[in-house]
């Protein structure tokens, strides 16, 4: 498909520069079926599903994972990616046309790596020097990755340590916050457990390609980029369970279901699942894992704009982001939410 057919045009005051206070205060856009549309808020969820529905949380933790330094007289800005191994990132790099293969970076706070390879992308493999996790070296150096749509109208501050992580998160390695999950509270969570609605959580790890333009014309030539994700066999009985007693599964935010229809196969059975997974999902897919989405609004021309157009059909999410746009809804990573139920 022509990727134009997934543009938009949003006024730059509707991108959110901070998170709605409380977080569970945000608005929530409800999509039901091929006609319902609902203004309401997040504080609504318990309301607008049934008992016996599972929420699907990512709980992946969001390092700060931007970093400042020098290669000589060069200043060199990184931000890592995805993690190869202990030592071992790859990295978006600026000024990258500055590194030659072996150069050493100071990043400062005692933190220092080695250029080691450098990808057709322009991203590098940055090998970092000493015994601890990188994850370690980073709380001394890093900053909190905000996109660049965030971060390209304000600086990073401390209030971003909070406001950018989820109350699930729990296993370091992200780049990027699943941020659908920023609106939930625990008054929240225990307004669902009364209703009757169960929770369980999985892990993939979001990468800085997640911001990424599609610089394709078609989306048949557009190269997904890679995420680790897993999902436990408990876990994965769990969710087919529910399905099969008659309960939806709602995935919350599109890293979980990407991970979850990243495990299930065409009998739509969820399996234990561990590994890299670039699924690259727009209209004609067909949904094996998941019956709804709760999600912020996104990018146009976005790859996670042409997923919600393939659940609930192209025309339809872009009258619903004319609605949104019109009613003043907040976009973004610290924007207001969306529940989209075919």
């Amino acid at each position: 498909m022509r990727v134009d057919l997934f543009d938009f045009e949003l006024p730059n005051e509707l991108i959110a520069l901070r998170p709605a206070v409380p977080r569970d205060a945000a608005r929530m856009l409800v999509l039901r079926g091929p006609h319902e549309t609902i203004d309401g808020g997040v504080r609504d969820l318990p309301d607008l599903l049934a008992p016996g529905d599972v929420l699907v949380f990512n709980d992946t933790r969001v390092i700060p994972a931007q970093l400042e330094g020098r290669r000589g007289d060069a200043r060199i800005g990184a931000t890592l990616h995805k993690r190869i191994d202990l030592r071992r990132w790859q990295a978006f790099v600026r000024n990258g046309k500055r590194l030659r293969e072996g150069d050493a970076i100071d990043f400062g706070g005692s933190v220092s790596a080695t250029a080691q390879k450098r990808f057709p992308d322009g991203s590098w493999v940055l090998a970092f020097a000493g015994d601890e996790p990188v994850e370690v070296l980073l709380e001394h150096a890093g900053r909190m990755p905000l996109p660049p749509y965030i971060a390209g109208k304000r600086p990073t501050d401390e209030r971003d340590r909070a406001d950018y992580q989820t109350m699930f998160a729990d296993k370091d390695g992200a780049v990027a916050a699943p941020t659908a999950a920023l609106h939930f509270t625990p008054e929240l969570m225990e307004d669902l457990a009364t209703r009757g609605i169960l929770t369980e959580t999985l892990t993939l790890h979001v990468g800085a390609g997640t911001f990424l333009p599609v610089k394709a014309e078609d989306t048949e030539d557009h190269a997904m980029h890679a995420e680790w994700g897993r999902i436990d066999a408990e876990t994965a009985d769990r969710l087919n369970a529910v399905r099969a007693h008659g309960g939806r599964v709602i995935a919350v935010g599109t890293t979980s279901l990407r991970l979850l229809e990243s495990a299930a196969e065409e009998d739509r059975i969820i399996r234990p699942f561990e590994g890299d997974t670039s699924i690259f999902i727009t209209p004609g897919y067909r949904f094996r894992a998941i019956d709804g989405l709760m999600t912020n609004f996104h990018l146009p021309k976005s790859t996670l704009f042409m997923l919600v157009s393939a659940l609930m059909g192209r025309e339809r999410m872009q009258a619903a982001y004319a609605h949104a746009i019109a009613e003043r809804y907040r976009f973004y990573s610290y924007g207001d939410s969306s529940l989209l139920l075919p």
